[in-house]
């Protein structure tokens, strides 16, 4: 309008619900609390096995929000802050900075959950707001995302995940494992090696897979789960299952005496020997942040 652009989604939620930290999910972040969750009617992805479809690939009524009327409901909801997610907030990312600062400014957090894919310049302006992410690592190959995501490509998702830790916003990394996609040994080991290079301190979450959308393959194996978290515990201190119900992989140990620091049923949580940011037996500083 008049040469100028228009972010014609500013500020319309397709969904906004309050949700436990850990369903984002953040195993390390403000244990056991409460945030308000949002988000709007976009990806930039078009990814082909995509498990929110409905509000991100197609179009659907949306409500108008505001900064300050989300901060209100967080207020008054003992939210901690504002998720958000459900599909892709960088595709908000006007209202993002402008809701981003109102919050901060208020004294809650700011989580994203997204699949990283930003150029460097828009990102920098996110980071001073940002406290927590959960970045979407899909895949280690480059072919994966030009595929099965939309023609995309890993590299821009790599660089953000670099900069959000070296900046030290908390992240924890998902992983949806994919039968004959991304679940080979292989590849489940390049990922790993590549993570742990960059801080063998990152949680990763290994998701369940079932068909949805486009893609019909079979859900994943458990076995395929169970074998991705043995191969990732080798080298990453925090490792997790989602989307299955299992005993293993749900748990936080000490990585160096070995004890259980947070015991989790579901979305049900307990400390039981974490103190802080410590190892309530040995002391030793663990990658928690409240």
């Amino acid at each position: 309008m008049d040469g100028q652009l228009l972010a014609v989604n500013y500020g319309r939620a397709a969904s906004a619900a309050m949700d436990p930290i850990e369903k984002k999910p953040l195993y390390h972040f403000h244990l056991g609390t409460q945030i308000l969750s949002a988000g709007p009617n976009s990806c930039n992805f078009n990814c082909k096995f995509c498990q929110n479809c409905e509000i991100s690939q197609f179009t659907v009524p949306t409500e108008k929000v505001t900064p300050s009327r989300l901060a209100d409901l967080a207020k008054s909801s003992n939210s901690i802050g504002l998720a958000y997610t459900y599909t892709e907030p960088l595709m908000w990312y006007e209202f993002l900075l402008d809701c981003a600062a109102e919050f901060k400014k208020r004294g809650m957090v700011d989580v994203l959950v997204t699949n990283g894919y930003i150029n460097p310049r828009p990102f920098a302006k996110l980071i001073p707001f940002i406290d927590a992410m959960n970045i979407d690592l899909k895949s280690i190959e480059n072919d994966f995302y030009r595929k099965l995501c939309g023609g995309v490509e890993l590299q821009p998702v790599l660089d953000t995940i670099t900069a959000a830790y070296k900046a030290g916003i908390h992240i924890e990394l998902t992983q949806l494992l994919i039968p004959g996609a991304n679940d080979s040994e292989a590849q489940i080991t390049k990922t790993v090696e590549w993570i742990a290079a960059l801080g063998k301190d990152i949680p990763l979450h290994f998701s369940r897979y079932f068909p949805r959308y486009k893609y019909i393959a079979p859900a994943t194996p458990v076995e395929t789960l169970k074998k991705a978290f043995r191969i990732a515990s080798q080298k990453l201190e925090w490792v997790y299952i989602g989307n299955a119900a299992l005993t293993e992989g749900n748990n936080s140990y000490c990585p160096h005496c070995g004890t259980m620091l947070v015991e989790r049923y579901g979305y049900s949580v307990k400390a039981v020997k974490l103190t802080g940011d410590r190892c309530g037996n040995c002391e030793r500083k663990v990658y928690f942040r409240s």
